[in-house]
């Protein structure tokens, strides 16, 4: 199987054609590639299928199997192959039911994630204690805590949100901290994945939530253990942008 690696802020993926495998990708191919001690390592893989021209099918596979309906990252990345593969500075994916155009100039990418919807702050009982929760959907579940994002609490916090009862899908999680109208620092704890460097469509909720909450104003500055991103709430909708490097080329054996 041929793959790209690539990276974005530190959050990796892995890009697989379809058309160059023999048999359908499957939830342990995924598996078996994330895993950095049996595989290649990665925080996904991203299977690019049903290529028109600048457009393209994307399936976001976690490194536990499962699929996600989204990724910011991921889109971000494979609008950079695609541009690379087409000549066209404004590829367009379709992803888990969204269409997500793309702008591409040098290493950096920007994306329209479509609309982001807000819910109202809930209470969930947590390790013992009560936490306010807001829940986000950027095509796929977040939920965001203002809460100093340390590591620590990360790991102590994050899978238990991720696997509450709330959220019977599993949801993503960002601890956030305003740090100034236009600045947001945030934690991620990503669904099927984990702990994570930097999460494009984590930052997008984040920064949404941070919006609606009166925390910070559009457009934002949303920094990650793995670098920042740019997220700009225009009308409910989220445009991402950020830089995007390929690490390199390789076959499985």
């Amino acid at each position: 199987m041929r793959f790209s690696k690539w990276q974005a802020l530190g959050n990796t993926y892995l890009l697989v054609e379809r058309t160059d495998l023999e048999d359908p990708f499957e939830p342990d191919d995924a598996r078996r590639l994330c895993d950095p001690h049996q595989g290649v390592g990665a925080d996904g893989v991203l299977e690019i299928a049903d290529i028109r021209g600048a457009e393209a099918d994307l399936i976001v596979w976690n490194p536990d199997g499962s699929t996600a309906e989204l990724s910011g990252n991921g889109a971000r990345i494979a609008a950079m192959w695609l541009a690379r593969r087409s000549g066209v500075a404004f590829p367009r994916l379709h992803v888990g039911g969204r269409t997500v155009p793309a702008r591409v100039e040098g290493d950096e990418v920007e994306v329209d994630l479509g609309n982001v919807d807000v819910g109202k702050p809930e209470a969930l009982e947590i390790d013992g204690e009560r936490l306010e929760v807001t829940p986000v959907t950027v095509g796929n579940p977040h939920a965001v805590v203002r809460r100093e994002p340390s590591r620590d609490e990360l790991l102590r916090i994050g899978p238990l949100i991720e696997n509450h009862e709330r959220f019977p899908e599993r949801t993503n999680v960002q601890l956030v901290r305003p740090d100034g109208p236009t600045d947001l620092t945030v934690a991620v704890w990503e669904r099927g994945a984990g702990e994570t460097r930097s999460s494009g469509s984590s930052a997008a909720a984040a920064a949404a939530a941070a919006v609606v909450h009166g925390w910070c104003q559009s457009p934002l500055r949303v920094h990650l253990p793995g670098g920042t991103l740019d997220v700009d709430i225009r009308e409910g909708r989220a445009i991402l942008s950020g830089p995007v490097v390929e690490i390199f080329r390789g076959e499985t054996v």
